[in-house]
């Protein structure tokens, strides 16, 4: 126990102390989780307190001004909050903690704990928006990353360094696929921010992730769908923060974000608080800026000889692959994975659609021989799916085209290539091994 608190005590006495008056503001609207503050000039980003009951204090973040008056939205429930209620700065605005403290443990997106554990104690911070560093600082991808999965390493192969997206509609297995490359996944470092999901995915996930051989080298922030929506997009920037962090120690991270279009959600939400018109399908412009913003921080670092190995699922509204979030996501990241509602409703798990997936750096990290060999099998598997009503129907003759009766031929083999238990891991190695010997070529 007293190992626990040396640090703490440690930290206070080399805290100066700041003997200058506090400053209040107090609040003078409240329209559905947006307050007005007066008299408090705080920066944009700065952690308030609102005093709305005897000992008790709500938490809230300036998003803005207006008229004068400060901006903030509450990161709970307004419930007995008052009109003239006290309201004060607290913290360093526009950072974040991060750390080696939070190895191993499942927080919230004010950094709080929520494993059950004690509190964490980190004096290392973060800005929250990243550091902006320039574009040559960013090193290429070479080296290929172990997913664990053995359609995504044999025929879509990611790059240590890459950003991904796994795109599909509700309910077609986005986050079975994640758990399955977080198992997998060869990396230093697994930051894990679980954003507007269901708080029974939050628990399932801490529960079969932090009790692995991984822990000690896992953070998950875990913010559910019920929590208010600057406080979502907090977690969001947490984790990409954490992720920042460690890879400018050399460390290598892999950054799991589910989901991006949650964040967009939250960051339309604010947007719309803040009286910015619904320019594409009700998203407004900061929203989609949001997602750029965050997706460009991950990445290789020169300086350091880290990286962030971006992961970000993407919910496509009625699986509806235009949907102004996905094709942003898709226009700013390094390669996607598209999950296939058709292909999961034939038992086929995970369902890529390898047809449409790619990985825009697979030809720099993989050999010749390879390439080839991963263009072979989705060649015929879309002559198969291009021709499939034909031939389910008889009307296709044998004979007509030697690249579809292959196809036909090899149809239980390429599927059953596809598919993988949810817990089975197929190194890379072994993966383009699979794929060499069955389409008959000898590695």
């Amino acid at each position: 126990m007293l190992k626990l608190w040396k640090p703490i005590l440690a930290d206070l006495g080399a805290q100066p102390l700041d003997l200058s008056p506090r400053r209040f503001g107090l609040v003078v609207a409240c329209d559905g989780g947006l307050l007005e503050v007066s008299g408090l000039s705080v920066p944009v980003g700065a952690m308030c307190r609102v005093s709305h009951a005897p000992g008790k204090s709500l938490a809230a973040e300036v998003i803005g001004f207006r008229n004068g008056r400060t901006m903030m939205m509450l990161l709970g429930d307004m419930i007995l909050l008052r009109p003239g209620a006290r309201v004060w700065a607290e913290g360093r605005p526009g950072l974040l903690p991060v750390g080696d403290p939070f190895l191993g443990r499942a927080v919230d997106g004010e950094a709080l704990p929520i494993d059950g554990g004690f509190a964490i104690h980190s004096r290392l911070e973060w800005p929250a928006g990243g550091v902006r560093t320039s574009a040559l600082d960013r090193s290429p991808v070479r080296l290929p990353f172990d997913t664990g999965v053995r359609a995504l390493n044999a025929l879509t192969t990611f790059g240590v360094g890459q950003r991904i997206g796994v795109m599909a509609g509700s309910g077609v297995g986005k986050s079975v696929l994640i758990d399955m490359i977080a198992r997998g996944a060869s990396a230093e470092v697994v930051v894990v921010g679980l954003i507007g999901e269901r708080a029974r995915e939050v628990s399932d996930f801490v529960e079969r992730h932090m009790q692995a051989e991984k822990r000690d080298k896992t953070v998950v922030i875990a913010v559910p769908a019920d929590h208010a929506p600057n406080l979502r997009l907090r977690g969001a920037m947490l984790a990409t923060a954490m992720a920042e962090h460690f890879r400018a120690r050399g460390r290598q991270v892999l950054l799991i974000m589910d989901s991006l279009t949650r964040v967009a959600h939250a960051a339309r939400e604010i947007g719309l608080l803040l009286g910015e018109p619904g320019a594409a399908r009700g998203y407004p412009p900061s929203a989609l800026a949001t997602i750029t913003k965050l997706v460009e921080r991950a990445g290789n670092s020169a300086a350091s000889g880290g990286s962030v190995t971006g992961l970000y699922t993407v919910l496509a509204d009625g699986d509806n692959q235009d949907d102004p979030v996905v094709d942003t996501a898709r226009s700013i990241l390094d390669g996607h994975i598209v999950l296939s509602r058709d292909l999961a409703q034939r038992g086929q798990y995970p369902a890529v659609d390898i047809a449409a997936s790619l990985s825009r750096v697979m030809n720099d990290i993989v050999p010749q021989d390879h390439q080839q060999l991963a263009r072979q099998f989705r060649a015929l598997i879309a002559s198969y799916e291009t021709n499939r009503d034909l031939v389910l129907m008889g009307a296709y003759r044998a004979g007509a085209d030697p690249q579809l009766d292959r196809a036909i031929a090899m149809h239980d083999q390429l599927t059953g290539f596809l598919g993988q238990p949810q817990g089975e891991i197929v190194p890379l190695d072994e993966s383009a091994a699979q794929l060499a010997a069955l389409l008959g070529v000898g590695r």
